[in-house]
C-alpha cells in the first residue's frame, strides 16, 4: 500500500495540535452563536471556521467578531 504509515508518525507531536485545533474551532462556534451582530453573515463564518484549518477560529476572533457590545 503507498498510503501513509501511521505507525511512523510521532503521535506527542500531533496530539496536542489537533486538541488545540478542536477547542478554537468548538469555542469559536459557540461565540458565534451567542453573537448579535458580526462583520459579516454568520454562515460565512461558521464556513471559514470549519473549513480553513487552524486559521479559521482564530480569523473569526480577529475580524468577524463586532466591535459593538
Amino acid at each position: 500500500m503507498n498510503g501513509l504509515d501511521l505507525s511512523s508518525i510521532d503521535w506527542g507531536l500531533i496530539a496536542p495540535l489537533i486538541v488545540i485545533q478542536l477547542i478554537l474551532v468548538v469555542v469559536a462556534l459557540i461565540n458565534l452563536t451567542k453573537q448579535a451582530q458580526t462583520n459579516g453573515p454568520k454562515w460565512l463564518w461558521v464556513l471559514i471556521i470549519l473549513f480553513v484549518s487552524m486559521f479559521g477560529p482564530i480569523l473569526y476572533f480577529v475580524f468577524g467578531r463586532s466591535k459593538d457590545r
